[in-house]
């Protein structure tokens, strides 16, 4: 009984120390100075394999004016990175999240253009895979699955149920797709909508190296009293062995 005990705590140790130091999917990597208020900047680092940064700002605006908007970003913007980061931006500005653009066709299987459990769109990625958020209709077609919509917003501060503008949809330049956060719904929309922007950046974002001594993080020391305590379980088990 003893034995399990022990090799239980040492486990335990051993788990919480690899958990604590696993990497989120979205990180804060600091802040971005906008019309006189901070907001997050958040890295994805997996947005349909791609790495990108989100800006947590809701703009609240008539889809003509989407695009202006958002191009206006790259001048108004004043940048607070944390040190442990640093970030390439490249030649990349700031823009609206894409959607794959296609005929458009409607399903709740995820393999559409239009609907729901779409995930090669970004808004569609963040909402279903990176915030883990459930749409109306399930994949199966269950319809009214029991707590749809934007349940988890995740780092994220400014995120709204809301409906967000995309890219343009090339099949009628005077439509722009959109997706519907409280719905998790993706479709197109003819220009003449109020609706919401988020804008988002590629950037290549990396962890900078920690020269100076710090003290030993909490999972260290669990860590090092599971493998004692192991080890000790160990030799005990030895000597009566012997």
């Amino acid at each position: 009984m003893e034995h399990k005990i022990l090799t239980g705590l040492a486990l335990s140790f051993i788990l919480l120390f690899m958990t604590g130091f696993s990497q989120a999917a979205l990180t804060t990597i600091g802040t971005a100075t906008y019309a006189g208020s901070d907001y997050n900047l958040i890295w994805d680092d997996d947005n349909n394999g791609n790495s990108v940064v989100w800006l947590d700002y809701t703009q609240y605006i008539h889809s003509d004016n989407i695009e202006s908007w958002v191009k206006g970003l790259d001048n108004a913007l004043t940048y607070n990175i944390d040190p442990v980061y640093t970030v390439d931006w490249g030649i990349n500005s700031w823009r609206l999240p894409e959607t794959v653009d296609d005929e458009y066709y409607f399903h709740w299987n995820g393999t559409s253009t239009g609907g729901y459990n779409i995930t090669n769109s970004e808004l569609g990625h963040l909402f279903y895979e990176e915030l883990g958020n459930i749409g109306l209709y399930g994949t199966d077609g269950t319809w009214f699955q029991t707590a749809y919509g934007l349940t988890n917003t995740g780092v994220f501060e400014n995120l709204t149920t809301s409906l967000y503008w995309s890219t343009q949809y090339a099949n009628y330049s005077g439509a722009i797709w959109g997706f519907n956060m409280y719905l998790g719904s993706q479709s197109w929309f003819v220009k003449s909508m109020f609706g919401c922007g988020l804008a988002v950046r590629t950037g290549q974002v990396s962890a900078m190296p920690i020269e100076t001594p710090v003290p030993v993080p909490g999972a260290f020391r669990l860590f090092g009293l599971g493998l004692i305590a192991l080890s000790a379980l160990q030799r005990k088990k030895r000597l009566i062995e012997d």
